[in-house]
């Protein structure tokens, strides 16, 4: 029996099976039941297949257009699939240790990123990057049939407890808390925005333990004990009988599965529009399921994940019109690809295909031609795609909105080229819906000059988390100053308002999307900021219609005026905790 000291941020005391989050590596470690380890034996198999058969269909294409020199590259990333090393010590670990494929992928690599970090060698030394590119090849194809992260933690077993290095508030919001019962995170404080979540939905929780998730495995029994500010792993029968006796078993009064038909309002009736963000088409299933009014944002660029060189515009029509009529009558507001020149290459025709899907939080502060930027200087590409989105618009509620936007000329170039295709594709006797067109509001330069877009477009979509990081200066994906990049920052509360006001005077229709829309804290401070349409993970919307649904919109207008007027964001969480804090947290 071990017992671990923290902050407890939400009371009550539960004991259940460890499951292990490590957010820093997106993976989830869980304990396999014994019956199911053939099917994730089989699971590893089949991503070990699939990656060496997409390998070897990238070896053929370079080698016909580039020759045998540049082809070989790819040999080491097939040899790596053979070594005893990678694959069968990856099998030897979910069969030991019973734990899931990804996990065990995952500690293989550390260790033979390890290996690398210490050989002297500059070129050995890079050869990491191709152990990187081959993992991450694989724990993409182990995520067949699993669309959603909400999906994957459906796999918790019920009576579980969740132990993860940090548990952000959207991550939050999509777990299924009548399988979950309590959670500990090593980061976090009173004031972390997650345990004002779980004070919301009465899930015991202790914050700031620094190495839980190192320290618990997962399948070990763990009591978390939020009043007395610990964790307790393996406890003795003598501790489970005391803790069974206080043990708060309940489950949350509301869910997201028993909401989703309830609309969003605050507690005085001011309406909410909660709509989803979807990568791929199957998230519409999800959407549906929690209630959104709509997709928010379809973030077309991950129709090139996986292909043989960039989607054809039958393609493109084929994914648009399915989605557009899955969710009629509602709104699906279709991004253009926001994908940045390096992105295009791996995922194009061209011969350097190789290598995996820079995910958004990876992209880091990649800031050139990206974008609406990159589409118009690739007009056949751009203009495929307007093309299918045009076809497809008859079929439901189409929204054409253009990413990473930074001047009016870029916008009216855009349209221009919008309007050349719909009338191409009427004198071909098709019919086009009238569209609305918006942009996102990512970069300074575009929140700036948001009176003078305004004027160009019919709404707005503020992204948050480029938002953030190109007004702070901070690469989300650098460690060094990763805790810099804070959505509380007042400097960004000050640009959301801005934006917003620019938009009132138009009455132009604005909605806010990425992390700050998940977090219910945050979400509550937004509508006091005057905010009424959110796109977030669909997982997430539950939890905010129970959350707005506590709070009055008078009460959070006066918060966020409290709020503009600070100087910290301490001094911002704080007030945050006072305002929407629902139970006393010992001091």
């Amino acid at each position: 029996m071990q017992r671990l000291k923290g902050i407890g941020v939400s009371p009550g005391v539960v004991h259940g099976r460890a499951v292990i989050l490590i957010q820093r590596a997106q993976v989830l470690r869980y304990r396999i039941a014994e019956p199911r380890l053939e099917h994730e034996l089989e699971r590893l198999e089949r991503s070990r297949l699939r990656s060496r058969q997409q390998l070897r269909d990238i070896r053929a294409r370079v080698e016909r257009r580039r020759g045998p020199e540049l082809a070989a590259l790819f040999d080491a990333q097939l040899l790596m699939l053979d070594d005893p090393m990678l694959m069968p010590q990856a099998e030897a670990l979910v069969r030991s240790q019973l734990v899931n494929s990804e996990w065990a992928l995952q500690q293989v690599f550390e260790e033979f990123g390890a290996i690398f970090d210490e050989v002297a060698d500059p070129y050995l030394r890079e050869r990491k990057g191709d152990v990187a590119d081959l993992v991450g090849r694989l724990r993409m194809n182990l995520r067949e049939g699993v669309s959603t992260t909400r999906d994957l933690l459906q796999a918790i077993e019920e009576s579980s407890v969740l132990i993860a290095d940090e548990l952000t508030p959207s991550l939050a919001a999509q777990v299924d808390w009548t399988k979950v019962r309590g959670f500990a995170t090593d980061a976090g404080s009173r004031t972390y925005h997650t345990a004002i979540l779980a004070r919301s939905l009465e899930v015991p929780a202790v914050v700031g333990l620094h190495e839980a998730s190192r320290g618990v495995r997962p399948g070990q029994v763990v009591v978390i004990d939020g009043s007395n500010e610990e964790i307790i792993i393996e406890p003795d029968e003598a501790m489970l009988t005391r803790v069974a006796r206080r043990s708060d078993d309940h489950r949350p009064a509301i869910t997201a599965e028993c909401d989703s038909r309830r609309s969003a309002a605050t507690a005085d009736g001011v309406a909410i529009r909660l709509e989803a963000n979807i990568e791929f088409p199957d998230d519409l299933v999800a959407a549906r399921y929690a209630g959104a009014q709509g997709v928010g944002l379809y973030r077309s660029e991950f129709l090139l994940i996986g292909s043989r060189g960039t989607p054809t515009e039958e393609q493109q029509y084929e994914v648009y019109r399915r989605m557009l009529e899955e969710m009629a009558p509602l709104p699906v507001t279709i991004r253009t690809f926001d994908v940045d020149e390096d992105q295009l290459a791996l995922r194009s025709a061209d011969p350097t295909l190789a290598g995996s899907w820079i995910a958004e939080e990876e992209r880091g502060s990649r800031q050139g031609l990206r974008g609406l930027r990159l589409s118009l200087t690739r007009p056949a590409l751009f203009k495929t795609q307007i093309r299918a989105l045009l076809r497809a618009s008859r079929h439901g509620r189409l929204r054409i909105m253009f990413p990473f936007v930074s001047g009016v000329e870029q916008v009216r170039e855009a349209r221009r080229i919008v309007a050349e295709t719909a009338s191409a594709l009427i004198s071909e006797g098709q019919a086009v819906a009238d569209v609305p067109i918006g942009v996102m509001i990512e970069i300074p330069a575009a929140a700036y000059t948001a009176d003078l877009l305004a004027r160009e477009v019919d709404f707005f979509t503020i992204g948050t988390n480029d938002l953030i990081q190109y007004c702070l200066a901070v690469d989300r994906a650098d460690e060094r100053v990763s805790l810099l990049y804070e959505p509380l920052h007042p400097a960004i509360l000050r640009v959301i308002r801005m934006v917003q006001r620019a938009t009132r005077r138009r009455h132009l229709p604005v909605s806010l999307c990425g992390e700050m829309a998940s977090d219910p804290a945050l979400l509550t401070l937004l509508v006091g900021l005057g905010l009424r349409e959110f796109s977030m993970t669909s997982g997430a919307i539950g939890v905010a219609k129970q959350v707005l649904a506590e709070h009055r919109s008078d009460a959070l207008r006066a918060m966020a005026r409290r709020i503009l007027g600070l100087s910290t964001v301490e001094e911002i969480e704080r007030e945050l905790v006072a305002a929407l804090g629902h139970h006393d947290v010992r001091h």
